[in-house]
């Protein structure tokens, strides 16, 4: 059971890396002044 519970809880871990980077990466690409195209 405690393998499961740290198994799920790598998986969110990773998964919210993943998601961090890839955030990163479309603002960097998208956002050359910083604005992001609002206002």
């Amino acid at each position: 059971m405690q393998n499961v519970i740290v198994y799920i809880a790598l998986c969110m871990a990773v998964a919210f890396l993943l998601k961090k980077f890839v955030f990163k990466k479309k603002k960097k690409g998208n956002c050359g002044d910083g604005n992001c195209g609002c206002g």
